[in-house]
């Protein structure tokens, strides 16, 4: 096995875990299984992570911050406000119906964090991250669009994370296309009407 920087190690074993976590679900995921994904041994494992809550906590900062990454990129001022909005929302929206394993994940993280007892403030952290995503955001369009929020940007940025999580839970269950992209439609003129002043 090559020597590697043990950041690197890490980002390994955390993006074995996802694919591992994806496929099996969580609780069938063990750290055994998660290095022979990555093709590494335990002691590496143990090397790199103190446990499976700190590589299950690397793991949502890591799906979180590549959607966030994915989004904060496609933010570009359009002709309108709704329209720099709708095509933000599209971004995420390509990833899930491209990728509705791995969102299917997210929600198996949170209901393992919530069941397993000393896991709860992961499920916590989770939440609490997509809603500093959201202010992250609207931080950027009211940036690029160079305007005043009508509404303070913690307050929208609750709404349009509880929404979401709402519209990808519910296309995940439905995988109904074009009823989502109605229901982004809707969610694009919301934010705007919470944005605007």
């Amino acid at each position: 096995m090559a020597r590697m920087p043990s950041a690197e190690r890490r980002r390994q074993l955390v993006e074995a875990a996802i694919r591992a976590m994806t496929r099996d679900g969580v609780a069938k995921t063990t750290t055994r299984s998660i290095c022979a994904e990555a093709g590494v041994s335990l002691s590496v494992f143990h090397y790199c992570f103190d446990s499976k809550q700190t590589l299950l906590e690397a793991a949502i900062e890591t799906i979180t911050g590549n959607y966030v990454a994915r989004v904060m990129q496609a933010v570009e001022p359009k002709a309108t406000l709704r329209e720099t909005v709708r095509a933000a929302l599209q971004t995420y929206w390509d990833h899930v119906v491209a990728n509705p394993g791995e969102h299917m994940l997210t929600y198996d993280l949170t209901q393992y964090a919530l069941r397993e007892p000393g896991f709860e403030h992961l499920a916590r952290a989770q939440y609490r991250q997509y809603v500093a995503s959201a202010v992250a955001l609207v931080e950027q369009v009211r940036e690029v669009r160079g305007i005043e929020l009508r509404l303070p940007v913690g307050v929208i940025a609750q709404s349009l994370a509880a929404t979401i999580d709402g519209l990808t839970l519910q296309y995940l269950v439905l995988g109904d296309e074009q009823a989502a992209g109605r229901q982004l439609d809707i969610t694009a003129d919301q934010l705007v009407s919470l944005i605007e002043s």
